[in-house]
């Protein structure tokens, strides 16, 4: 039997105006789908045209500018439904999805959903469920102890894979689907009897005490900051439709 990290698996990742859920927007997207390891993978893409102003800091991220996104890129209302029906796509063929740090990219996506379409992204998900695979909490969990950063482009060191185009949200989104087979090969005794399913629900449970455990660091430190322990969608607020 083909264990999960060796089968089908789709993946998914943003560009954004900013880190804020509530308020920022997509600029870029991208879902990748690869069958089995070492095939090639089946990738589309999106382009926005967010509609409001793209802050020189995030261009300096992603390299997207203002103009050529006005230029180039799509309204978000059609955008937004048929990136839904994507990744609602792989959920009824059985893939789970690899989004690195999901709670961001799929509850922004969440966010756009109400902004643009008066939905939300659960809606897509009530018949079939969408089964998230998320490397930075699979890693934490599994490698606790580790010392450093657990951004993407440490995952892939970590991992040996390779990051070409770091903030492209194809090549991110690629990245972070060998970064989880990889977790997968590594801790396969602890991992290779577990179903996506069953691995959705604990990262669930994983990222709660990941969450508590920052959060108790952040008070230590004198950091006020909030840390949500939503995985992998945060619940909406009021406001996040305006």
């Amino acid at each position: 039997m083909t264990r999960w990290y060796e089968g089908p698996l789709a993946a998914f990742d943003t560009e954004t105006t900013g880190v804020d859920v509530e308020s920022d927007r997509i600029v870029s997207a991208a879902l990748v789908v690869q069958d089995a390891p070492g095939t090639r993978p089946r990738v589309s893409r999106w382009l926005v045209n967010p509609g409001v102003p793209v802050p020189a800091e995030a261009t300096a991220v992603h390299g997207l500018t203002e103009d050529h996104l006005a230029r180039n890129g799509r309204w978000p209302a059609p955008v937004m439904q048929e990136i839904a029906m994507g990744l609602a796509e792989q959920a009824g063929r059985g893939r789970p999805l690899v989004v690195m740090n999901a709670p961001f990219d799929l509850t922004l996506l969440d966010r756009e959903l109400r902004r643009h379409r008066a939905s939300s992204l659960a809606r897509w998900f009530e018949s079939t469920p969408l089964l998230v695979l998320d490397p930075r909490v699979l890693d934490k969990h599994l490698d606790r102890y580790r010392k450093g950063r657990r951004t993407l482009g440490d995952l892939c060191e970590q991992y040996g894979v390779a990051l070409d185009g770091a903030h492209d949200a194809a090549a991110d989104a690629q990245a972070a689907l060998e970064v989880v087979r990889a977790v997968g090969r590594r801790f396969a005794s602890r991992l290779e009897h577990l179903s996506p399913a069953e691995l959705h629900t604990l990262q669930a449970v994983w990222h709660a005490a990941q969450a508590r455990g920052l959060q108790a660091w952040f008070a230590r430190s004198g950091v006020e900051e909030a840390v949500d322990p939503a995985w992998p969608l945060r619940p909406d607020l009021p406001a996040a439709a305006a």
